[in-house]
């Protein structure tokens, strides 16, 4: 049977499920940097989108559909098995052979669910430095829940460890073992500062008030991506990190936590996750 003609089968996440408690909330945007920081240090990630992807060009353009598609996967309904199939068929076309002579596919399963993995992996992270954390009975359902959307999204249960605990042993092999330093990844670094980012399309005051807000922006996001990041990534890119880095961003994570008790629903979730949660 193929992959296509399984993906129904699959039941999509609803309003029981941990991820809707967790993952529709604007700030995990801060730990965007981190997560792309993992997904393309991995050799054919890194490879497929610096062959590939136009998110320097576009950034806020590809945040947004980033964005919009895990929303879509986590609170689309019947929508999610939708999603997950446009995202193989467009993941068809990428391959190509990465800067070790390789040949690479981004449907990989390896790499496929890197991607997956490395996402619910940050989301815990951000959740325990911004929000609140999980209590370990929630990881374990919140990973169950995440597999779940892995074989909506084509993976097969053995590319997938199959309890939390697994996954925790095989993402510190990974990290260890498979990530590197590359092309994408110091590319990666440098687009986080914003040094030459745009304003968003939301952005409705003049350009020039955007420039003195910019490098503010630049730190916190590098603040964040390098700060959530494991401590042996980091170490292998060789990205400085000090104690009082470490006290910025522990401030930060209760400046987040403050500002999401008084911050209303409606502008404290994406708007596909407020709508989903109010039925």
């Amino acid at each position: 049977m193929s992959t296509e003609a399984r993906l129904p089968t699959v039941t999509p996440l609803g309003p029981d499920s941990v991820a809707w408690q967790v993952v529709g909330d604007r700030r995990l945007l801060l730990g965007a940097g981190t997560a792309l920081l993992l997904q393309v240090a991995h050799p054919v990630i890194g490879a497929g989108v610096h062959d590939h992807s136009n998110y320097t060009e576009d950034p806020w353009g590809r945040l947004d559909r980033t964005i919009d598609s895990l929303l879509s996967q986590v609170f689309g309904g019947q929508e999610s098995i939708a999603e997950a199939t446009r995202l193989r068929e467009m993941h068809k076309a990428i391959k190509g052979v990465d800067h070790h002579g390789e040949r690479y596919h981004a449907l990989n399963p390896e790499a496929y669910w890197w991607v997956h993995g490395s996402t619910f992996w940050t989301t815990l992270r951000m959740q325990e430095v911004f929000i609140h954390p999980l209590p370990r009975s929630e990881k374990r359902r919140f990973y169950a829940e995440w597999r779940r959307l892995g074989l909506i999204l084509g993976l097969r249960e053995h590319h997938m460890p199959p309890d939390l605990e697994g996954f925790e042993t095989y993402f510190d092999d990974v990290v260890a073992n498979r990530l590197e330093d590359n092309h994408t990844v110091r590319e990666l670094l440098d687009s986080i500062t914003m040094r030459d980012t745009p304003p968003p399309p939301w952005w409705f005051l003049p350009e020039t008030l955007w420039r003195p807000v910019r490098p503010a922006g630049g730190n916190v996001l590098t603040l964040c991506a390098i700060g959530l990041l494991p401590t042996a990534l980091r170490d292998r890119l060789s990205l400085k990190w000090t104690d009082a880095d470490e006290r910025r961003l522990r401030r930060l994570g209760v400046v987040m936590r403050a500002a999401g008790k008084r911050v209303p629903d409606r502008l404290r979730l994406y708007p596909k996750a407020y709508r989903a949660k109010r039925g």
